[in-house]
């Protein structure tokens, strides 16, 4: 089921500070920001950055581009290993 309009899209509010700080600073895009929030939407003001994301064991690496705005971060860094036979 999805969230309801009046609740607006969910994002974890230590992800919006540490991006507004980011660009506010004008700090290298090339630095990363560590989250562990998949679950948080990607907004517009996150292009061009670089977010490491936890999933489960390690941090994955995602540069944000502007076909990934209104997405989650979890849909980028998958948490299962693939299975491949010989």
């Amino acid at each position: 089921m999805a969230r309801s309009l009046w609740k607006g899209p969910f994002i974890q509010n230590l992800i919006l500070k540490k991006a507004t700080n980011w660009k506010k600073n004008n700090l290298p895009s090339y630095k990363l920001i560590r989250i562990w929030s998949r679950n948080s939407v990607i907004f517009p003001s996150f292009v061009g950055l670089n977010f490491e994301v936890y999933n489960g064991k390690t941090y994955v690496p995602l540069l944000i581009k502007k076909k990934m705005i209104g997405a989650k971060f979890g849909e980028f860094v998958l948490t299962r290993k693939m299975v491949k036979h010989k």
